[in-house]
């Protein structure tokens, strides 16, 4: 009989020539088990998916209960579904009152491809501007977003009407983000550039910018919302409100779904000229939107979310003295550990899975190490994490 491993080899497709090929049996809280037993310390939550932990017991039970009652039933939008509504109303209760209206996805691309077509549709404009270097997703038009070329050179032609401006740069806005625009989608902190947040007047000016022309500011928030920069929502920090917000990942608590969410005038643009204007079979599948359902509640309820900057704050005086690290960037527990080169940092990834510790890097930096631990990691998980770390870093090349 074949093993996992020569099943995986042969009938999965790969996503590169050197997949991390560690086999999961198990998975509780911040561990993962391998069948031999051998655990691993999640410091990556499964990018940014699993922001309660592996098996959270309140999300594993909506679940099973949901899974008893009743799961697909008809396209998103038409029937009735407790699950669906107790989860936009919960939503709704942690966002300002003007972003009140919830369209459920499968993930965070399709809630990307959603508010492209949703930006487009109520403006009636066509042109979109997005940043270098950004990550909105991978199919086709979230690709066409996507500010990095290497990722989007042999997958042309793509989406026309599309812009990249520079993260940051305030001379960008009047050339780019114009009456002609429909949408400035920008991530609200930046995942796969390696943690970069930008300034509070940054952040003023964008909204300034977007309300005088008109453009729709749509926030990406699949990597930063649901607690991990340390408030519920990170736009939060800054002081400013989107027209249409974006969630996935940690939303399902290790199910699938995505959102985005807008306003009641905005969203009801997609209900006529066309009729179903945007539809989806699987979207907001109520087994789903019952774990994010528990996922929400649990949030709101325990607020673990407010310990992820003291949490990341014992990451950085663990690490403060490794002579190899270069810098830590933070965002709460969305962090960034940068060295020399890719190569050094291959090979210390390489050695920390040895010692139970499983991170990543990010797609734009492949300098930096991206930790994004589950928020429910303990004092002496960090500790015993950063001791692993510091061992892989050492012995590393």
């Amino acid at each position: 009989m074949l093993t996992n491993r020569q099943l995986f080899q042969s009938h999965l497709a790969k996503t590169s020539e050197f997949p991390l090929m560690v086999e999961i049996e198990r998975a509780e809280g911040v561990w993962m088990y391998g069948p031999d037993n051998k655990k691993y310390l999640d410091l990556i939550s499964g990018i940014a998916v699993s922001n309660l932990g592996h098996c959270h017991p309140a999300v594993v039970e909506a679940v099973r209960k949901q899974v008893g009652e009743y799961m697909h039933l008809l396209v998103y939008g038409e029937f009735i579904q407790s699950p669906q509504v107790k989860l936009a109303k919960a939503l709704a209760d942690t966002l300002p009152e003007e972003l009140s209206v919830v369209y459920l996805v499968n993930s965070g691309t399709e809630a990307t491809e959603g508010a492209m077509k949703l930006a487009k549709r109520y403006t009636g404009r066509s042109k979109i501007v997005s940043c270098f270097d950004a990550y909105h997703g991978s199919t086709n038009g979230s690709l066409s977003l996507m500010g990095n070329e290497t990722f989007k050179q042999n997958y042309r032609p793509l989406l026309p009407g599309i812009s990249h401006i520079e993260f940051g740069n305030f001379d960008h806005f009047e050339e780019y983000i114009t009456e002609e625009t429909a949408a400035f989608f920008v991530e609200t902190v930046r995942g796969e550039s390696g943690v970069i947040e930008g300034s509070m007047d940054y952040w003023k000016a964008v909204r300034k910018r977007c309300t005088e022309t008109g453009t729709l500011l749509v926030l990406d928030e699949i990597q930063a919302g649901m607690g991990r920069t340390g408030k519920f929502w990170a736009f939060e920090h800054y002081g400013i409100t989107p027209d249409i917000l974006l969630s996935a990942k940690g939303l399902g608590g290790g199910m699938p779904i995505g959102a985005f969410i807008s306003s009641q005038e905005i969203m009801s643009s997609l209900s006529e000229n066309p009729i179903l204007g945007h539809i989806t079979t699987f979207g907001g599948h109520p087994v789903s939107a019952a774990a994010a359902l528990a996922t929400v509640n649990t949030l709101r309820e325990t607020k673990i979310y407010e310990q992820a900057e003291m949490k990341a704050q014992r990451f950085k005086d663990n690490l403060k003295g490794v002579k190899k690290i270069r810098e830590i960037r933070s965002a709460g527990l969305m962090m960034a550990i940068e060295f020399d080169s890719f190569e050094q940092l291959k090979s210390i990834i390489d050695k920390a899975i040895e010692y139970g510790v499983m991170t990543d890097w990010f797609l734009f930096n492949d300098r930096s190490m991206r930790v994004a631990p589950p928020l429910v990691i303990s004092d002496d998980e960090i500790d015993w994490a950063c001791e692993q770390l510091e061992k892989a870093i050492n012995e590393a090349g």
